[in-house]
């Protein structure tokens, strides 16, 4: 890709935020909005998991695919066709009859999603060669989820009120389309210069492996934990696993070489954003469901309840990415683990929801603990792969992220759903009685995140994770590497001097 300007870069950075702007509002603005879907539509709490994890199952299981495809025919080219379908996914969601049909509909935006956030991830990378100019860009992009965090729960809280919850899914129209207007004319095209060959199988055992994973966590508090199906999906996530660790290092060009995870940094990034999108989609879950569900808001005033952890995040995540350009991920890594495992103390050792003062002190560490850990978690998976595989590398990052939301709302949805089974209506006073008490073990769930995520960070953001770093990547240099016609110096030099490595 030909060298750009200055002001050139900044617009194809702002194009690319666009899509994460709505990728990411849709999420907030849906949280906001479930017990309103939860009521209209008579569904269970299973239901409510669903109507999240069917979107973020096929995001996990198609970016990598997404992004490697991207590398292969066009970065601009995916993009784009990732931009129509979300749009059109949003309109169809905004239509549906039935709890089926927007799960359904739900699915069609994340096959358009896997195409946005991941490619234009890649195409910010390969925009923004400078390590540090890269990491500046990063914290941008972190900005914009806190941008949509911010606004997420107020207007989707003014649109439930006012309109009902069917409207969340038209503020993705407008700016769906302008992106589109905006791809097409500013956005260069780019590729790798020697595409990668598909890998049919360990995508399919990829998509078997979150699945069933996934279905097993969600319908066993219904089914019961040692009932057939449930058995039947544990063994087929067990077996797709497996098949995943022995058949993809034997492929020259697997969907992701496993000799990556060698690097210390590139783990922990990835174990990093497990534990860090699974606190947040278990914390958007449970506050969203006690706020208007035990304590009866109504969505905007549950959405005004969550602004301060949301504006904590907006001031954070561009604090944070300058912090990467000028310190590496350490620092932001121990504040946003310490942040995060307060947090989750606060809630499940000191009832912080029964104390107002409590509550929102636990908003606030939520926040800044999310706030700071966007950045290194992109930034170090990005630096640790060639520039030639970005897109698998942003990919990576991005199915880290997923895998996490779906599994924290799978766990804690189910360790809700198992807490107030039978308890009645979700108004009704034994419900909140029940809910406090399930909700216990949910935010232990969240503390332990929170410590995972400080303690991997210190782990591995010191000099011994900076040298696996380096070491992975001279490996890379040899011809079963990921990328066969990249330049391996490049690499070696990347990984050195990247802030992140």
């Amino acid at each position: 890709m030909p060298e750009l300007s200055h002001k050139r870069r900044q617009l194809v950075l702002a194009i690319c935020c666009m899509s994460l702007l709505i990728v990411s509002l849709d999420n907030t603005v849906l949280n906001v909005a479930l017990p309103s879907m939860q009521h209209e539509l008579h569904a269970d709490v299973a239901g409510m998991q669903w109507t999240i994890d069917a979107y973020t199952l096929v995001l996990a299981s198609l970016l990598m695919l997404a992004g490697s495809t991207a590398d292969r025919i066009g970065r601009r080219k995916v993009f784009k066709i990732g931009l129509v379908l979300f749009t059109l996914g949003s309109v169809l969601c905004s239509v549906a009859p039935n709890l089926e049909s927007l799960i359904a509909f739900r699915m069609v935006q994340a096959v358009g999603g896997s195409m946005l956030n991941p490619v234009a991830m890649s195409i910010i990378t390969n925009t923004f060669t400078d390590p540090r100019e890269r990491a500046r860009a990063i914290g941008v992009w972190g900005g914009v989820v806190g941008i949509s965090m911010a606004a997420g729960p107020l207007v989707g809280g003014l649109l439930v009120d006012s309109v009902g919850w069917r409207s969340i899914f038209w503020i993705n129209l407008p700016v769906g389309l302008a992106a589109l207007l905006l791809t097409w004319r500013y956005v260069p095209e780019s590729r790798a210069p020697k595409a990668r060959r598909p890998d049919p199988v360990g995508q399919l055992l990829v998509v078997a492996l979150l699945g069933s994973l996934t279905y097993a966590i969600i319908e066993a508090p219904s089914a019961g934990w040692a009932s057939p199906r449930i058995l039947v999906f544990a063994a087929i996530t067990a077996c797709a696993l497996a098949g995943l660790l022995m058949y993809e290092p034997r492929r020259a060009e697997p969907l992701i070489d496993l000799r990556f995870f060698r690097s210390a940094p590139f783990s922990g990034a990835t174990a990093i954003a497990v534990s860090a999108f699974a606190a947040l989609s278990g914390f958007l879950f449970l506050n969203t469901l006690y706020l208007q569900n035990v304590r009866g808001l109504s969505a905007l005033h549950a959405g005004l309840y969550m602004l301060p952890m949301a504006a904590l995040t907006f001031i954070c995540a561009p604090l944070s990415g300058r912090l990467v350009g000028s310190r590496g991920p350490r620092l932001s890594l121990l504040v946003a683990g310490s942040a995060m495992t307060a947090c989750g103390l606060l809630f499940a050792a000191f009832d912080a929801e029964s104390r107002n003062v409590m509550l929102f002190a636990g908003y606030l560490l939520f926040g800044i603990g999310f706030g700071m850990v966007n950045a290194p978690i992109t930034n170090t998976a990005v630096s640790g792969m060639p520039r030639s595989q970005a897109g698998v590398a942003a990919a990576v990052a991005s199915t880290s992220r997923q895998i996490g939301g779906t599994l924290g709302v799978a766990v804690i949805g189910a360790v809700l759903a198992a807490g107030v089974a039978g308890t009645g209506s979700p108004r009704g006073a034994s419900y909140a009685a029940a809910f406090a008490d399930a909700s216990k073990p949910a935010w232990w769930i969240i503390t332990g995140c929170g410590l995972c995520v400080l303690l991997v960070g210190g782990l591995t953001s010191g000099p011994w994770a900076r040298r696996t770093a380096r070491l992975t990547a001279e490996q890379l240099e040899t011809p079963a590497g990921l990328d066969h016609g990249a330049d391996a110096d490049a690499v070696v030099q990347a990984a050195a001097a990247s802030p992140t490595a």
